[in-house]
């Protein structure tokens, strides 16, 4: 079954002068697919996932979400996000930074699969539920952001270079953990980020985007079963895949 259908969606961010972010846009994403996009500096990655976020509307084409327009699946909380700045509350404990999502819709309580505690245990925070955001690593700041996103129990997960601000140890060891979270988890991911290797390790298919406008040059397909460990990173096939989606990057600037 199909959660997200991205269908020919372009987008120009008004001027002056206008400048075309996006152009006919083509993705579908599938129930609990992991889907990656990649692509320069400028190339509309963020501004797609505002676009499926229903943060911006399309200049052209349509974004479904379970066979609904964006806005539904939005104002049914039916869509977490998580930016590449975990933008906690300083002076909230982990644990009320997420609970904050049910505070703004005055809601006391959630049932037990979605309350802070049992969030913040699924990302291993649970011995940290009492510190505030300058007492944690970068990496538990954003596992507490991770946290928060699944607070309604999303179907659809958006993720902008959450892991683009930490360092290659620190941003390999959450790419276990995003897994590990997402496998404990019913949603579908659409993640954006910058890095051939993390895209490639984690996701379904890899969606490459050309220079500006963005259009999609490439759809890999990792052909790499799960669980995955590290150590498909060492191997030829791996590099086949990262060297396919290079080539697609180098390539894209080229297009019309």
């Amino acid at each position: 079954m199909s959660v997200v259908r991205i269908q020919e969606v372009s987008y120009t961010y008004p001027g002056p002068p206008p400048i075309e972010a996006l152009r006919d846009i083509t993705v579908e994403a599938r129930d609990r697919e992991f889907i990656s996009v990649i692509g320069p500096s400028g190339s509309g990655k963020s501004t797609l996932l505002r676009l499926v976020a229903d943060l911006l509307p399309p200049s052209s084409g349509r974004v479904l979400i379970d066979d609904a327009p964006a806005h539904r699946a939005r104002a049914n909380r039916s869509i977490g996000f998580v930016f590449q700045e975990p933008a906690l509350m300083p002076w909230r404990s982990s644990e009320k930074n997420v609970h904050l999502p049910l505070e703004i819709v005055k809601r006391a309580k959630s049932d037990d699969s979605s309350s802070p505690e049992r969030l913040l245990a699924l990302v291993g925070l649970q011995d940290f539920k009492d510190k505030r955001p300058d007492q944690l690593s970068g990496g538990m700041r954003q596992r507490v952001s991770i946290a928060r996103a699944l607070t309604y129990k999303p179907r659809l997960l958006l993720m902008d270079e959450p892991f683009g601000a930490l360092d290659q140890i620190t941003r390999d060891d959450m790419n276990q953990e995003l897994l590990k979270i997402w496998e404990q988890t019913e949603a579908t991911i659409l993640f954006v980020t910058h890095s051939l290797s993390e895209a490639i390790y984690l996701s379904d298919h890899v969606v490459v985007l050309s220079t500006r406008p963005g259009r999609i040059v490439d759809i890999v397909h990792p052909p790499f079963g799960r669980p995955r460990e590290p150590g498909i990173k060492r191997t030829d096939e791996f590099f086949e895949m990262e060297t396919r989606v290079l080539s697609a990057l180098e390539g894209g600037g080229t297009r019309a």
